[in-house]
């Protein structure tokens, strides 16, 4: 099990050392049932992290965040930035430094393992404890969770309450890392893509028929897009008023700026700009689920992203953010690759 401790005595060190200008981690929320995201910068400040099911959030778009930060800066600091992460949001960080966007020395990487677990859907465990206020979860042993409330603690087993990209998680320690807490544990993973099996298994009029009333609700807030360690670039096809604007920009530019997609949340415009976004994350989505998690319409996002990770692990071989020295998928060719698609 990660030792709570540990974790906060190395980023004390590093943050002592001026090692890192900053660690992001976890701290307890105000409402017990997520983590809060935090940014600290004074080692007395340590013992606010944690480690625990509520720590849900991919933490890697702060880093995102902070490298587009220090490209607006004149003299920026730029020593690397200190980084708890999961298994899965280690796995963004190998994209982002395969894709050149980071250089491995930018982060200083405090690997969290999973172990046996995993982090809570929020709606799941909300169900399960019918609307009583979480004091506390912790891990337990046997693949259990021990949640706390007013009324006492009560032992609920994980695979009720955890997220279904941990049930499908093929990465439950970090893939790379600096410091690690906790075991390399691995754990079988029978069926890494169920969560599409129900759409897979249905008529193509069925499957067309669902994306339309799912992406009908769509009110293109971009809090998908917003929330995402993928999306860095800094002019989005999607959206026509997102635009890398210099000194030398003109005002001409701006108003003769080619809209691929209009704003309006028709479902039309809808459909396109999920697509787009879909496509340009085949081969690079780690499968964090923020997308999903961030959406207020409940919008099943991560199916489409699950569906290309599995055309990209049963075409071409290819896991996402394993190995941050290999190519990607969108940047290599091999001779034996299905070219069935070519007419």
């Amino acid at each position: 099990m990660v030792e709570m401790e540990q974790l906060q005595k190395e980023a004390k060190e590093i943050l002592k050392q001026g090692k890192v200008k900053f660690v992001i981690g976890y701290s307890k929320g105000s409402q017990n049932l997520t983590a809060t995201p935090v940014f600290i910068k004074k080692p007395e400040h340590t013992s606010r992290l944690i480690w625990d099911p509520t720590c849900v959030q991919n933490l890697v778009k702060f880093i995102v965040d902070d490298k587009q930060k220090q490209s607006r800066e004149k003299k920026p600091d730029e020593r690397p930035v200190g980084i708890v992460v999961k298994g899965c949001d280690s796995r963004a960080i190998n994209v982002l430094i395969q894709e050149k966007f980071i250089d491995r020395d930018d982060v200083y990487i405090l690997g969290l393992s999973c172990e046996e677990l995993g982090v809570v859907d929020e709606k799941k465990i909300a169900q399960k404890l019918e609307g009583k206020k979480i004091e506390k979860i912790e891990f337990a042993k046997k693949n259990n969770l021990i949640v706390s409330t007013k009324d006492g603690e009560k032992k609920i087993p994980v695979k009720d309450v955890l997220a279904d990209r941990c049930l499908e998680c093929k990465a439950h320690f970090p893939v790379i890392y600096d410091q690690l807490f906790g075991e390399e544990t691995e754990r079988e993973v029978k069926e890494p893509y169920k969560s599409i099996k129900k759409t897979e298994s249905q008529s193509p009029k069925k499957r067309w028929d669902f994306w339309k009333e799912q992406l009908e609700k769509c009110i293109r807030c971009y809090a998908c897009r917003s929330i995402c360690p993928m999306c860095y670039c800094d002019e989005c096809v999607a959206d026509s008023i997102n635009m890398a604007v210099t000194a030398e920009t003109t005002a001409e530019e701006k108003a003769q700026k080619i809209k691929w997609i209009e704003r309006s949340p028709a479902l039309s415009e809808n459909i396109g700009y999920h697509l787009i976004r879909a496509i340009h994350l085949a081969g690079r989505c780690i499968d964090c689920g923020e997308c999903e998690r961030a959406c207020p319409v409940d919008i099943p996002l991560r199916l489409l992203n699950k569906k290309l990770e599995k055309a990209a692990h049963e075409l071409f071989d290819y896991d996402v953010g394993f190995d941050h020295k290999k190519p990607s998928l969108i940047s290599s060719f091999k001779d034996e690759d299905p070219e069935d698609f070519i007419r």
